[in-house]
C-alpha cells in the first residue's frame, strides 16, 4: 500500500518533468533552428522484478527538417542533412541549422543572433572565417588584346578605327586609335599606325593578305609597347586566324566595315551583389559585370544527431563521442544550400497539444492514486485506534 503511494508520487514528478520539455517546445516553435526533443520514460525496478514506479531519462533532439522562410540575401539554410558550423572567439566549435547570417562591418559573414563567425571549407579541408575584405574590390587589368573585324578594300588607300577605349595598368581609360593606310606597291600589304588621343603616333607595324582576301600566316597580328600616361604595357593586335576570312578580311565585293570586335581590361571596380549557389559557394558580381567565385560554407553531419547537446540560441555542442564529420553543400551525405532562406523550428504543435493531453491524464491518474493510497492508509489508521 505504501508503495502504491510513492509510485504515483514518482509518476506526478516524472510527467511534470515531460510538459517541462512539452513546454520548452511550444516556447521555442518560432526560434529559427530550434529542434524540438523528446522526453524518454522508464520504470523503475529493484530486485525480483519488484517495481518502484517511474522516472524520466532524459531527452532526445528530434532530428526531422523544419520548414524553411524567405530572409535576406545572406541567410542561409540546408535542404537535407548537416549543420552550419560557427566558432565564438575562444575557438570553440558551435552547430547551428538557424542559418541567420550576414556581413558585419569586417566584411566577415557571422551570425547575427551570437555574434560568431560563420565557418568556411578551405582548399586544403580546414575550416576557416569566410571573409570577403580581399573581394570588396576588383583590381584594375590592363588591357592587353584587342581584336579586329571587319572588311578592307583593296582599292583603297587608308582606313581608321578611332575612339577604341583601353585601360593603362592604373585602371584608367585611355583612347587610341588605329590609320591603315595601303603603302600602293602591293594590294595585300596594310601599314597601321597607332595613335593616342592627342594624334601622337605610338607605333607603326603591318598586317597582309593572300589572293583569296585571307590574312597570311605571320602577318595576321602584331604586338607592340605602348606608353599611356607614362607608364608602358604590350598589346597584342589580333585579326584573325591564317587563311580565315571569319574576322579580318580583304575584299573589293565587301564595303570596308572595320571594327574592334573585343578589348579586354578593366578599371578598379567594387562589388555589386553577392549570393550562395546550392554548393555554398559565394558566388561574386562587380560593377564591371564581371564574376568571381568566393569562399564556400562548411557543414558537419553526426553519426547521431539525437545525442547532440542543445545550448542557447538554437545552438548545439557535440562530445568526443560524437565527433562532427565536415564537409560540403552537395557532398555525400550533405545536403544543398538554400540562399536567402532560413530554417524554422521543427516542433509540431499538433504533436505537442496531443502530448499535453498525454501528460495531463497521466498525472491526473497518478494524483488519483496517491489520494486512494492516502485514503487507505487513513481507513488503516482509524481502524487502529
Amino acid at each position: 500500500m505504501l508503495q502504491s503511494f510513492f509510485n504515483g508520487l514518482s509518476g506526478m514528478f516524472s510527467f511534470s518533468r515531460g510538459l517541462d520539455n512539452v513546454s520548452n517546445n511550444i516556447a521555442n516553435m518560432n526560434t529559427p533552428g530550434f529542434r524540438g526533443s523528446e522526453t524518454f520514460f522508464r520504470s523503475v525496478n529493484g530486485t525480483n522484478g519488484q517495481n518502484f514506479g517511474s522516472t524520466t531519462e532524459g531527452t532526445d533532439t528530434r532530428t526531422g527538417q523544419g520548414e524553411t522562410r524567405n530572409g535576406n540575401q545572406d541567410n542561409l539554410a540546408i535542404n537535407g542533412e548537416g549543420f552550419f558550423v560557427l566558432r565564438d572567439d575562444n575557438g570553440a566549435l558551435f552547430y547551428t541549422r538557424a542559418g541567420q547570417f550576414s556581413f558585419d562591418e569586417n566584411n566577415t559573414l557571422v551570425d547575427t543572433v551570437t555574434g560568431m563567425d560563420v565557418m568556411g571549407m578551405s582548399d586544403s579541408n580546414t575550416l576557416q572565417s569566410i571573409d570577403l575584405t580581399e573581394l570588396r574590390i576588383l583590381l584594375p587589368e590592363a588591357t592587353s588584346e584587342i581584336q579586329i573585324t571587319g572588311n578592307l578594300q583593296p582599292t583603297s588607300n587608308s582606313e581608321e578605327i578611332t575612339e577604341i577605349s583601353i585601360f593603362d595598368v592604373r585602371g584608367e581609360a585611355q583612347t587610341i586609335s588605329l590609320h591603315f593606310t595601303n603603302p600602293g606597291d602591293s594590294d595585300d600589304i596594310w601599314n597601321i599606325e597607332v595613335r593616342d588621343s592627342d594624334g601622337n603616333s605610338l607605333g607603326t607595324d603591318s598586317i597582309q593578305f593572300s589572293n583569296n582576301g585571307s590574312l597570311l600566316a605571320g602577318a595576321n597580328q602584331f604586338n607592340m609597347d605602348l606608353t599611356l600616361n607614362d607608364v608602358t604595357q604590350n598589346i597584342s593586335f589580333l585579326f584573325g586566324e591564317p587563311g580565315s576570312t571569319s574576322q579580318t578580311t580583304q575584299s573589293i565585293n565587301l564595303t570596308a566595315t572595320l571594327t574592334t570586335q573585343n578589348v579586354n581590361g578593366s578599371a578598379i571596380t567594387g562589388l555589386t551583389s553577392s549570393i550562395f549557389n546550392n554548393e555554398g559557394i559565394l558566388e561574386l558580381t562587380y560593377g564591371n559585370g564581371e564574376s568571381a567565385t568566393g569562399p564556400q560554407v562548411a557543414l558537419a553531419t553526426f553519426a547521431n544527431e539525437g545525442a547532440l547537446i542543445a545550448d542557447a540560441g538554437a545552438l548545439y555542442t557535440a562530445n568526443n563521442n560524437n565527433a562532427a564529420t565536415l564537409g560540403r553543400a552537395g557532398d555525400p551525405n550533405f545536403g544543398g544550400i538554400l540562399s536567402g532562406r532560413y530554417e524554422l523550428s521543427n516542433v509540431d504543435l499538433t504533436q505537442e497539444f496531443a502530448d499535453i493531453l498525454i501528460i495531463q491524464r497521466g498525472f491526473q491518474a497518478s494524483s488519483r492514486v496517491m489520494s486512494v493510497s492516502n485514503e487507505l492508509i487513513e481507513q488503516l489508521y482509524n481502524s487502529t485506534q
